[in-house]
């Protein structure tokens, strides 16, 4: 019997069966095409040890090739699920009027509710890797079904060091930043009216910037405080001792007036 002619007689010997001779006479409680049990019966016919790795060899090509298409059969399905993710995060102010001055975003866990019991349903789960430097985090979310295939989508940015946070709580908002744009990427979802997180005015989504940094940005003088603090800076520049400039420029500093603040406030003249 040739090599080929050998290795076919062994696949056909070694499918599921109801009774296993070899198996069950030699292993006991040997999963009957588990490797050990392969090994076994490849060695009862006399195959030798190349063709048997060439034999396994193929038998992970295919078990990889199944698992694949049950991935892709599973996307499919989690696809057609009306998934929906909330945009809890709001960032801006409220007018005089009452009205909200700003943009929503989703949080983390607004993704993670969204996309994870449909992933679950069709046999598929998540998990994130990170690796980091002094300057650099990165963040690759893994997506793998139940069969064993799975795939992955990484991302990377800097330590979000906008505002007044600590080492620590620069890496944790860089983390949860990347780690909520991954699982959206590899799951191959987006937010309703996408959300302008972290991107300025790119409407495709592309820019680096970090979650919290596009907060900080988007932060103005709260309503309540201007109210409070308008009469004593308009005495100021009545007065002569600072001007509207001044005024304006200090504020700045920390959180900057909106438009319609800043008219007020240069609207204020000295007296004569």
């Amino acid at each position: 019997m040739n090599a080929v002619t050998q290795q076919e007689s062994l696949v056909l010997d070694l499918e599921p069966r109801e009774a296993a001779p070899v198996s069950a006479q030699s292993t006991g409680a040997l999963v009957a095409n588990s490797p050990a049990a392969i090994m076994l019966a490849a060695l009862d016919k006399g195959v030798s040890p190349a063709d048997l790795r060439d034999m396994l060899a193929i038998q992970r090509e295919w078990q990889a090739d199944q698992a694949r298409a049950a991935m892709n059969e599973a996307l499919a399905g989690f696809k057609a699920e009306a998934i929906t993710i909330l945009k809890s995060k709001q960032v801006g102010y409220t007018g005089r009027d009452g009205a909200f001055v700003g943009y929503k975003h989703a949080e983390l866990f607004d993704v993670v509710a969204a996309v994870g019991p449909a992933l679950a349903k069709h046999g598929m789960s998540y998990r994130w890797d990170v690796k980091q430097t002094p300057t650099w985090i990165s963040v690759t979310c893994i997506l793998k079904h139940k069969a064993g295939h799975s795939e992955s989508v990484e991302m990377g940015g800097p330590p979000d060091d906008s505002g007044k946070k600590n080492s620590i709580q620069q890496i944790a908002s860089t983390v949860s930043y990347l780690q909520r744009y991954t699982l959206k990427a590899i799951c191959g979802v987006a937010e309703g009216g996408e959300d302008n997180d972290g991107r300025g005015d790119t409407p495709d989504g592309e820019n680096p910037r970090t979650e919290a940094r596009a907060a900080a940005t988007a932060e103005i003088y709260p309503a309540a405080d201007f109210e409070r603090n308008f009469p004593a800076w308009e005495k100021y520049i009545q007065s002569g001792k600072k001007t509207a400039d001044d005024i304006v420029q200090t504020v700045k500093a920390k959180k900057p007036f909106d438009a319609e603040q800043e008219k007020q406030i240069r609207a204020i003249k000295r007296a004569q």
